[in-house]
């Protein structure tokens, strides 16, 4: 980084405008979106807080998985602030993620990266862990990047593999638990939207062919299906094979919501998971699920990992002069 500059500030809970909080009640008998602390104006707060202390604005998103924290590292001219310093803003309580946004640039392109997510499992709702991307949309983001770290059910993968999401599957969406969940606010995006193609073919492709020019990265790339499950427990062997018999490649407790709520707000978005372990698929296999290795597959790989993100920011940035050309 050629630049930090560590923003402090007050983390403010209470409601703006004097409004009455109602947060946890029910108007009219439908579901309060409000409990979620998750409305266009509450978002609008935490984008104009961030934008009045930073100069850049940004064009791409990209969220940190588990391990890949090294992708803020490449930002140049940069402009952090810690989670805990912005308004509104939740709190990141696991290993791993270092709880910052650092506004900066990557391959030439401005770009605000979230160095920590939230999960599900920490006691957030979906529509909470999916926020940070709609602040994201309001400070500039056209595009999103996400990464994650994800166990393997398909047994042709490897530990170290770098598996391209093509599609997921929303099971949690199955239970009715969603992003989008209550009253639609129009100014993100439309109340009904289809999923078909939520990774962006063309950004698909791009990754395809930079691959080939990162030395290494090619023998460890495959492409495939994500879930994502609540957690924090890992799924058992019933689980794993079900999921795998409905064309699961790879599992993890993260990123599908944040898709759903950039696709709702118009964004163009690429993700791919890093797969630090193979899923327990038999009784007879030993399980092993930890979090610090995990954590340490992404740390052996995080030169290839940051070679592929920049090159596809980098092609970001060229779209776009063809298109204003």
């Amino acid at each position: 980084m050629d630049r930090t500059t560590v923003v402090p500030g007050a983390n403010v809970q209470q409601q703006s405008n004097g409004a009455k909080s109602t947060a946890g009640k029910r108007l009219n008998g439908l579901y309060n979106s409000g409990q979620d602390n998750a409305g266009y104006e509450l978002v609008q707060e935490i984008a104009t807080y961030l934008l009045d202390r930073t100069r850049i604005r940004p064009r791409c998103g990209i969220i940190c998985g588990s391990g890949l924290g090294c992708l803020a590292e490449q930002l140049t001219t940069v402009d952090s602030f810690d989670y805990e310093t912005i308004p509104h803003f939740p709190i990141s309580t696991v290993a791993g993620h270092v709880g910052r946004l650092v506004f900066g640039y990557l391959a030439g392109v401005p770009v605000l990266c979230m160095q920590g997510r939230f999960h599900y499992y920490e006691g957030y709702s979906l529509a909470k862990c999916s926020m940070p991307v709609r602040v994201m949309r309001l400070v500039g983001c056209t595009h999103l990047i996400a990464t994650n770290a994800a166990g393997a059910c398909n047994r042709q993968f490897r530990v170290g593999d770098i598996m391209l999401i093509k599609d997921h599957v929303n099971l949690m969406g199955f239970a009715g638990n969603c992003p989008l969940l209550g009253p639609n606010d129009d100014r993100f995006g439309p109340r009904f939207l289809g999923m078909a193609k939520a990774y962006d073919p063309t950004l698909l492709q791009v990754a395809r062919d930079v691959a080939r020019q990162v030395p290494g990265l090619p023998e460890i790339l495959r492409e495939g299906v994500y879930c994502c499950v609540g957690g924090p427990n890992f799924e058992t062997v019933a689980e794993g094979r079900l999921l795998a018999m409905l064309g699961v490649d790879a599992i993890g407790m993260s990123t599908v919501h944040e898709i759903i709520t950039a696709r709702h707000c118009g964004m163009t978005c690429f993700a791919f998971s890093l797969i630090t372990n193979m899923c327990t698929m038999g009784y007879d296999e030993e399980e092993e699920h930890c979090h610090e290795t995990f954590v340490d597959v992404g740390r052996q790989l995080e030169q290839r990992i940051c070679d592929l993100v920049t090159r596809v920011v980098g092609t970001i940035q060229a779209s776009s002069k063809v298109q204003k050309d």
